[in-house]
């Protein structure tokens, strides 16, 4: 467990946060339903990273990393998201801080690279860049290509072609677009 400053404190999830990730996801997206997706996540046996972040003492905003491969290649990567912070402390460091320590944990287990399907003045600030060539699960929308992002975490150099390979939770279309 990891404290930042203005008293925030990142975790792991625990099987207790489940309720609490079903008031925050609608919350957080009111136009989006993301549950099934977060559920299905909750409920694999797959490689996840999912992480808490609480606010003196209260949960405040959520991450997922979820492990994948690439097309042809050994490469170890994880894909970002979803990312979730309470409306009530949006814009004040809480979800920035949470995928910062889920990409030092990845970086220190050895995962390579890390993509993310999303607004790229957020993601933008975290380092990630747009452009990604390796390409997502199913096609993107063309409006979409600048949100199809991705970050090197080591001194290798990143996978330049391929398709993403995620578990079946992440494997519906409308999840990307269509």
């Amino acid at each position: 467990m990891t404290s930042n400053p203005g008293n925030l404190t990142i975790r792991e999830c625990r099987p207790d946060d489940l309720a609490w990730l079903e008031s925050l996801y609608p919350a957080s997206f009111p136009e989006e339903d993301l549950l099934p997706l977060v559920r299905a996540m909750w409920n694999s046996s797959e490689e996840i990273l999912s992480l808490a972040g609480e606010k003196d003492g209260i949960a405040a905003g959520h991450a997922v990393f979820t492990l994948g491969s690439i097309d042809g290649t050994e490469r170890k990567i994880a894909l970002l998201g979803p990312v979730a912070v309470d409306p009530h402390h949006q814009r004040s460091g809480i979800g920035s801080a949470i995928i910062r320590e889920g990409l030092d944990r990845l970086k220190a287990e050895g995962i390579e690279q890390v993509f993310v399907l999303g607004d790229p003045a957020y993601y933008g600030r975290l380092g990630f860049l747009p452009g990604a060539t390796v390409k997502a699960p199913y096609e993107l929308p063309e409006e979409w290509s600048e949100a199809w992002q991705y970050l090197s975490l080591g001194n290798t150099d990143i996978a330049k072609e391929g398709r993403l390979h995620l578990p079946d939770f992440w494997m519906r279309r409308e999840l990307w677009g269509e």
